[in-house]
């Protein structure tokens, strides 16, 4: 029975373990580079990667499909009002006489031998196509930061004005019990005790109103990651971050790769206007044959080398290559606009990151002040000295700094990582 009951124990254990979240656990702790990571992975674009793969993978090896002999078939039936008639006779000799209904039918197989880099700078074209699609969507998916960083942040708010609100709490029921000791003793108005209980649970309903926003917060925030709502879970307070001015964001990157398709288009010109060549064979059935003396139906083959050479697209070639010089310049000032804004938005974020930083540190002497005052404040109200309105309103004072201080907390965090989504780092 031992042994039975420490291997049920042993797979209970087992299923604990296999069952538990793999990023969190079970009561594990989110941070918020997991979260970027989470949010990528499943969210529904990113399955766009693999279509974006496979359709290239199909459309290059269709085009080096070119190389591969190209079969085709023709067939003609036709009628005509003359027919070689010879005007002459020729002792011992009959000449045939040609009917005017023909018929032919034809296959022919041709293969290429020097296509001028088509089929290459075809291949090379799709390739471009790809990565132009495949960092389009990094640009889409990057903009998910953006959002985490908004939630993220916004649980970890009001998580603090949570905890903040149960310090008030606690300062208003120790009100309510001296008070309520002081009446016991027939020294304090009942009155004074109403107004801190109602005070009081004032306060309660701040803490359920914080906590109702506090779960849609991380519902939502946990439909992003596709992870189950789970209470238990903690948000880790994410380290300051240092201010960055360098900007790596991948629309750079979309834009280095847009330049090298045009590069690739200016070569395909080329291949327009320089020669090709082919080999073939074709083979027929029909009337007449390649045996011009004869009027019946018969076989015939014939091959060789097909030499093409059009110039006909130098006409248009150097009006291409403006063409494409302009998609470059164009290219370069979206490029230059891109850089020119992100600079002034980072410009920005990165001076609300002083000011926070400032008023933080303000906040804090304040809640010092404020929170000496709240204590000589208690003790006023044991003595009886201040009336609980008083008291209240220090004790609200001192409230309101910490709100303050957790606030301008939470945005100098946020806009740190802000400024590091916005550049890129």
């Amino acid at each position: 029975m031992g042994t039975i009951f420490r291997t049920i124990l042993l797979f209970i254990a087992g299923c604990l373990i296999f069952s538990a979240d793999p990023v969190l656990g079970q009561s594990g702790q989110l941070t918020i580079d997991t979260c970027y990571a989470l949010a990528r992975r499943n969210y529904p674009l990113i399955r766009q990667r693999e279509l974006i793969t496979l359709t290239r993978e199909y459309s290059v090896a269709n085009a080096a499909k070119g190389w591969l002999p190209q079969v085709s078939f023709s067939g003609q039936a036709t009628y005509q009002s003359q027919t070689i008639a010879f005007p002459f006779k020729v002792p011992g000799i009959t000449f045939p006489d040609y009917s005017k209904d023909q018929y032919k039918l034809l296959a022919e197989v041709d293969q290429s031998i020097y296509d001028a880099g088509a089929i290459r700078y075809q291949q090379e074209s799709k390739k471009a196509d790809e990565s132009i699609q495949l960092q389009n969507l990094e640009v889409d998916l990057y903009t998910l930061k953006d959002r985490i960083n908004q939630l993220f942040f916004g649980v970890l708010l009001l998580e603090e004005q949570i905890k903040q609100n149960d310090l008030q709490r606690s300062d208003l029921q120790s009100g309510v019990n001296k008070v309520q000791a002081s009446l016991n003793n027939g020294n304090a108005f009942r009155s004074s005790l109403d107004e801190l209980k109602a005070e009081l649970m004032r306060a309660d309903q701040d803490r359920t109103e914080l906590l109702a926003t506090r779960a849609a917060y991380r519902k939502m925030l946990f439909l992003f990651i596709h992870r189950p709502f789970n209470d238990t879970t903690v948000l880790v307070t994410p380290d300051k971050l240092p201010a960055t001015t360098e900007i790596k964001r991948p629309e750079l990157t979309l834009f280095d790769v847009q330049k090298k398709s045009f590069d690739i288009q200016e070569q395909q010109l080329k291949t327009a206007y320089l020669p090709k060549i082919n080999a073939f064979v074709q083979g027929g059935y029909g009337r007449p044959t390649l045996n011009f003396i004869s009027n019946d139906f018969g076989f015939w083959a014939i091959g060789g080398i097909r030499f093409n050479w059009s110039l006909s697209a130098l006409y248009t070639n150097n009006n291409y290559k403006r063409i494409l010089s302009l998609e470059r310049n164009t290219l370069d000032v979206q490029k230059e606009n891109f850089l020119f804004n992100t600079s002034l938005t980072l410009a920005q974020q990165n001076e609300e990151t002083v000011k926070y930083q400032s008023l933080a540190e303000k906040d804090q002497e304040i809640i010092d002040l404020r929170a000496s005052v709240k204590t000589a404040s208690a003790a006023q109200l044991a003595n009886g000295v201040i009336t609980s309105h008083d008291y209240i309103n220090q004790v609200n004072a001192e409230s309101q700094a910490r709100q303050s201080f957790i606030l301008h907390s939470i945005q100098l965090l946020q806009s740190e990582y802000n400024s590091h989504t916005t550049s890129g780092n």
